[in-house]
């Protein structure tokens, strides 16, 4: 049970439902998403979660499936199935590629049942053979034309037809050459068609001048175009032949017509299965775009979300550039009805509105946006009061609306009911908008029933924490900064922080102690020990947080300190080993060196010269074998610090490079080194001083040795990834674009193939994202087509 009537467009899922839509491929699948609904039946929904999932889960792999061709052929079936009439070529030219699609997709589950059982169930509502795709496939061609050996009788007519058209080219070329000579044509014309039939231009003065029949003139006057009396009876000829040709097609189209009549059952599940199979294949790339998985679902009812998201809130951000607050939701029989309270503008209303839409998304059979290990529950009943719902017609005021929900609410909730309900009590007077809304909240929490309530009453905030099946929570907030957090926090009611708004912003002190009164002194106190509460829990998570950094870097620091450690006694052991043979051998050349210096010195006898020429060879030895001091290279470049603008020389702080800044846009920088240009984040960029730039530069390029016309020469502008997987191409584009980029390119080709589609699509939505490419396009048909992206570099 659904309440109100147009609970789809209150909680958005209508929205949800267009962005499925647009990533269906034919209406066969856009018209299973309109047929998409809340669903209490548990092996069902199960059921549509595990085809998502699998779905999910080929899209990721980049495993080849037939992505197009998914034609609604419904309207041709409806058609074919009068006796006497006949479907054209175009027609079963989609039907024949539409069950090109049909059979690539029973191959690919067939050999992949074990993999994904769920879709693999799929091919039960599927009975068709090869016979009638045969048998389109013999008389249409790729090209959706009726071949010429369709049937004997068209191949000849065929064969006619051509011998009769080279017939009247030879005689008209004749003619008109023979016109041209004699000055009867206009210059630079040809033979052409009229009406037709083939005719020669002729000018007007001359028209006399040759037997024949004007079909056409000029839209001057001055040419009008002749079939010349000697090929009327060839053209006759073809006229009859195409009459013939037509007549022989219509007889082979019946035929084939007659053909398809009995497999019309057999075709309209065949085609359920394909729009079936596009529908469940929009849903998986739904779930990608919004990060979303299968849940755990369990029978017993509780709710514990982690990481819950908004679909579309998180797409609006997204293109604000901003990132979404997850939330984390537990409810279960102790604690069913969450009291949402704090601030204005505080996500209260998101959490409600949140929690509401990925409940209907799950019913529904969709993915949802929590993490993986969530557990969620499915519920009969699901009711919801959010915004103005005023009649003029039926003369209902806001409030009236609210509280006839709330009686529909009370007399149809029951222990499978989850409820809605966004500012609750708000509308009429504060002291019995408060006491009923009590009031109603207690009656719900007496029927058994789940739920989420938001409000500002401090009534409810405190029935909330007496009452069994009831809990509190509370919209995070920084009081400091007077900023909202967006973190939902269950166990505790939260704080309006009026007082401390009002005082922030400035208003009289007077007007706050005045407010101060008439609240009453223990709701003041009540208040004040919630802010307390608040900033005491902030500024303990800000130290857990703080802790939990210091505990990973030190464990981060001794890890490295192990590794470090056990790599220098390694070494060390090496090292000394090394030395060791080093020296032994060193030594034995010296000793050889010595012994063979005093043999020559007491073979020649104490000889001056030749003791002298030993000695000299020992001295010799002593220099080579003498250890070479060693030079300890200091920094030559001094960090001065301060604001970076355009034109001052910076380093980068991860390699060292020197550059000089050429542009600033909020945290990113335009940098240039040397003849290459890049974009980098403020935060790797240190402020050097300009003195010392050239004597950095000329060392940094002797450190990185990076040669732009060497690289130049080796870059290919062409790069072809097919045959590779998802999960190799992602790095090989990105090198790609960013060495073209750094050369100057203005554009790149890629070369993906055709195939499904699936490398093409992720090729291109990695290029979206990237700042250096302008725009994107597929090759000329003559070189790849749709096979080959053209990207266009900034």
């Amino acid at each position: 049970m659904l309440y109100p009537n147009n609970l789809e467009e209150k909680i958005n899922f209508s929205k949800i439902k267009e962005l499925i839509k647009n990533d269906c491929t034919s209406s066969l699948g856009r018209g299973f998403v309109d047929k998409m609904n809340f669903s209490k039946d548990f092996n069902l929904v199960t059921k549509l979660l595990d085809q998502t999932q699998e779905f999910k889960k080929i899209l990721l792999s980049g495993e080849a499936f037939p992505s197009s061709n998914y034609t609604d052929v419904y309207p041709y079936l409806e058609k074919a199935k009068i006796e006497g009439t006949f479907l054209y070529e175009d027609e079963f030219h989609e039907i024949k590629l539409s069950l090109f699609t049909l059979k690539g997709c029973m191959d690919f589950f067939n050999k992949h049942a074990e993999e994904y059982p769920n879709l693999f169930q799929l091919l039960g509502l599927v009975n068709m053979d090869q016979t009638l795709l045969k048998a389109i496939e013999r008389i249409i061609d790729e090209k959706g034309k009726i071949r010429n050996n369709a049937s004997k009788e068209l191949s000849l007519i065929r064969a006619q037809i051509i011998y009769e058209e080279s017939r009247l080219r030879k005689v008209l070329d004749s003619i008109f050459r023979d016109a041209r000579s004699k000055g009867y044509t206009p210059e630079d014309a040809s033979v052409t068609i009229r009406g037709g039939r083939m005719v020669i231009p002729v000018l007007a003065e001359s028209k006399r001048k040759i037997k024949g029949f004007i079909h056409d003139e000029s839209a001057t006057g001055q040419t009008v175009y002749m079939e010349p009396a000697e090929v009327l009876d060839i053209n006759n000829e073809l006229k009859d032949l195409e009459y013939m040709e037509k007549r022989e097609i219509q007889r082979i189209l019946m035929a084939l017509t007659d053909t398809l009549r009995p497999f019309i059952p057999e075709l309209r599940r065949a085609f359920y299965f394909l729009g079936m199979v596009d529908f469940i294949r929009a849903k998986a790339k739904f779930a990608i775009k919004t990060d979303s998985h299968r849940p755990i679902l369990e029978k017993a009812k509780l709710i514990d979300w982690y990481n819950a998201r908004h679909p579309l809130l998180e797409f609006a951000l997204k293109e604000q550039e901003k990132k979404i607050v997850p939330l984390n939701v537990q409810l279960d029989h102790n604690r069913r009805l969450l009291v949402i309270s704090g601030p204005n503008a505080g996500g209260k209303s998101v959490t409600l509105k949140t929690v509401s839409i990925i409940q209907f998304m799950l019913q529904c059979g969709l993915l949802i946006p929590v993490d993986p290990h969530s557990k969620c529950t499915l519920f009969d009943n699901f009711f919801i009061d959010i915004g103005d719902e005023q009649n003029i017609e039926n003369d209902l005021s806001t409030y009236s609306s609210h509280l006839m929900s709330m009686k529909y609410f009370t007399q149809f909730a029951d222990k499978k009911t989850i409820f809605f309900i966004d500012e609750f009590g708000t509308g009429t007077e504060p002291l019995f908008g408060g006491a009923i809304a009590e009031a109603i909240l207690l009656a719900l929490n007496k029927l058994g029933a789940y739920g989420i309530v938001t409000t500002h009453y401090g009534n409810l905030k405190e029935i909330a924490s007496k009452n069994q099946g009831l809990v509190n929570g509370a919209m995070r907030y920084d009081v400091d900064k007077l900023e909202p957090l967006y973190q939902l926090d269950i166990g505790k009611p939260g704080s309006s922080f009026a007082l401390e708004i009002a005082s922030k912003i400035g208003i009289s002190k007077d007007i706050i102690a005045y407010a101060k009164e008439n609240i009453g002194e223990e709701r003041v106190r009540y208040d004040k020990m919630l802010n307390k509460l608040e900033n005491e829990k902030t500024k303990y998570e800000q130290l857990v947080i703080e802790n939990e950094k210091k505990e990973r870097l030190l464990q981060q620091r001794m890890k490295e300190y192990h590794q470090l450690k056990e790599t220098i006694e390694t070494n060390k052991k090496q090292y000394i080993q090394e030395a060791k043979a080093e020296a032994k051998a060193l030594l034995d050349d010296v000793n050889k060196q010595i012994e063979a210096t005093i043999r020559t010195i007491k073979e020649n006898k104490a000889d001056k010269e030749a003791t002298k020429k030993a000695r000299l060879e020992l001295e010799e030895l002593k220099v080579k074998i003498k250890p070479e001091k060693t030079v300890v290279l200091t920094p030559e470049i001094k960090v001065i610090g301060g604001e970076i603008n355009v034109g001052d020389f910076v380093r980068l702080k991860d390699n060292g490079a020197v550059a000089e800044v050429l542009a600033l846009k909020n945290k990113e920088v335009e940098i240039s080194i040397g003849e290459l240009k890049s974009n980098v984040k403020l935060s790797r960029l240190e402020k050097i001083s300009h003195a010392e730039v050239k004597k950095e530069k000329k060392a940094y390029s002797k450190r990185i040795g990076y040669d732009t016309n060497e690289k130049m020469m080796a870059y290919s502008t062409n790069l072809d990834i097919r045959g590779k997987r998802v999960e190799e191409i992602l790095p090989i584009i990105q090198t790609f674009i960013d060495e073209g980029y750094m050369l100057g390119m203005k554009e790149l080709r890629i070369v993906h193939g055709k195939g499904n589609g699936v490398l093409k699509d992720i090729t291109r939505n990695l290029l979206r994202n990237m700042n250096q490419v302008s725009r994107m396009d597929d090759e000329h048909a003559d070189r790849g087509g749709a096979g080959v992206t053209v990207v266009q570099m900034k």
